[in-house]
C-alpha cells in the first residue's frame, strides 16, 4: 500500500492506494490529538506501519515525526518536485487537497523506490537543533528590542543615546538602567562618569572627558513627555533587553554542555574558527541531514550550499568514517585553505 498526506494547518488529506493504482481509502482529518490517533489507528487497518510507506511535501514536522515515531516509512517529496510532476496527471490547473494526496500516492507509487527514506534524527541532535534555533530567536528578538531602545533614545533623550553608542553593550545597559533620563544624569561630571565605568570593567579607551562630551554635546530632544514617563519608558526597554541578554547566555550554556557531550563533537571540534555555540548549530541543523544522506552530493545539495563545498566534503567524511578533523593532514593535502574561507556565524 502507498499513503500520500497531503498537509495543512488545521485540516490534512490521506489516501490509500495500492499497486494497481486503485485507491482504496480517503479521508481528512482535523490537526489535533484526535485526528492523528484515529488517522494512525486507520492505517493499521491497511497493514503493519513498516510496509505502509508515506509521502508527503516536507522533511520534518509534527507529521514526519508522528509517522516516524509510529514506524511508518515516511518518503519526503519537495514542493518544487511535486509542482514540476503535476502534468502527468493532465493539464488541468484545478487543485484539491484530496487531489493532491491521491497524486502523492501516486507518485510514491511510481518513483518510491528512488527516494531516500529518512529515520528518525537522533535524539541529541534534534536537542541541538532545538537549542540553537531557539537562540537564534532570542538574538533576533535582541537586536530588536536594542533598536527599539535606540529609537526611544533618539526621541526622547539624544545625549543617552549617544553614550550609549560609545560604551560597551553591558556598560551602556547599566549606565541606562542608573542614569534614564536628562535630569538623572545632569549632575555627572567626566570624573565621575570614568569611575563608574571603572568599577563596572568598563574595557573601552575612551576616558570620561570623552565620554561626558558625548553626553553633552547631543542636541536636546523636543520631548513633551514628562521625566517620570521617559524614566518608565527607558527603564522597561532596558530592563527587556537584559532580560533577553540572560536568556542568551542560558541557551548558550546548555548548547555548550550538550555539544561536549553529543558523539559528532570530536569529528568537527577541529575545525578551524569553530566555537561551542557555532559547533551546536553545525551539529544541530547539518547533522539530520548527515544521519539521512546516502551521498556526499545528496548531503551538500540538502545543505543549500552548493557550490561552496569544501568544508562538507571534509565535514561528511569525517562523519562517514568516524574520524576527527586533522587540520595538519587536511591543510597538507590542500583541502582546506583557512585562509579563504568565511569565519562561522556565531
Amino acid at each position: 500500500m502507498f499513503i500520500g498526506w497531503d498537509w495543512a494547518t488545521e485540516t490534512h488529506d490521506m489516501t490509500v492506494m495500492d499497486a494497481s493504482g486503485k485507491r482504496v481509502d480517503l479521508w481528512e482529518l482535523a490537526h489535533t490529538e484526535e485526528g492523528f490517533a484515529k488517522t494512525l489507528a486507520r492505517l493499521r487497518r491497511h497493514g503493519a506501519p513498516a510496509d505502509l510507506l508515506v509521502a508527503i511535501e516536507t522533511t520534518r514536522g509534527l507529521a514526519v515525526d508522528r509517522l516516524l515515531a509510529a514506524g511508518h516509512p515516511v518518503m519526503p517529496v519537495r514542493p518544487n518536485a511535486f509542482h514540476a510532476m503535476r502534468p502527468r496527471w493532465g493539464s488541468s490547473e484545478a487543485k484539491t487537497d484530496a487531489g493532491d494526496s491521491m497524486k502523492l500516492a501516486d507518485s510514491l507509487r511510481a518513483d518510491g523506490h528512488l527516494l531516500p527514506r529518512p529515520d528518525p534524527a537522533e535524539q541529541a541532535t534534534l536537542a541541538l537543533q532545538s537549542l540553537t534555533r531557539n537562540r537564534a530567536d532570542h538574538v533576533e528578538a535582541r537586536v530588536a528590542a536594542v533598536n527599539q531602545l535606540a529609537a526611544l533614545l533618539d526621541e526622547h533623550w539624544l545625549d543617552g543615546k549617544a553614550v550609549f553608542a560609545s560604551l560597551d553593550s553591558d556598560i551602556a545597559m547599566a549606565f541606562l538602567e542608573r542614569y534614564p533620563t536628562p535630569a538623572s544624569a545632569a549632575k555627572l561630571t567626566a570624573t565621575r562618569l570614568e569611575a563608574w565605568c571603572k568599577r563596572r570593567h568598563y574595557s573601552g579607551k575612551k576616558p570620561g572627558s570623552v565620554l561626558i562630551e558625548c553626553l553633552r554635546a547631543a542636541p536636546k530632544a523636543a520631548s513633551r513627555l514628562g521625566e517620570a514617563v521617559v524614566e518608565q519608558l527607558v527603564r522597561v526597554r532596558v530592563q527587556l533587553v537584559q532580560g533577553i541578554r540572560a536568556t542568551i547566555r542560558a541557551l548558550d550554556k546548555a548548547i555548550t554542555t550538550a555539544t561536549e557531550t553529543h558523539p559528532y563533537a570530536p569529528r568537527s571540534v577541529t575545525m578551524p574558527r569553530t566555537g561551542k555555540v557555532s559547533l551546536g548549530q553545525i551539529i544541530g541543523e547539518l547533522g539530520p541531514i548527515l544521519e539521512r544522506a546516502q551521498s556526499c552530493r545528496q548531503f551538500i545539495a540538502e545543505a543549500g550550499v552548493v557550490p561552496v563545498t569544501r568544508w562538507l566534503r571534509v565535514m561528511r567524511a569525517c562523519w562517514r568514517d568516524g574520524a576527527c578533523y586533522d587540520p595538519v593532514i587536511h591543510q597538507a593535502n590542500g583541502k582546506i585553505n583557512t585562509t579563504a574561507d568565511t569565519p562561522l556565524a556565531a
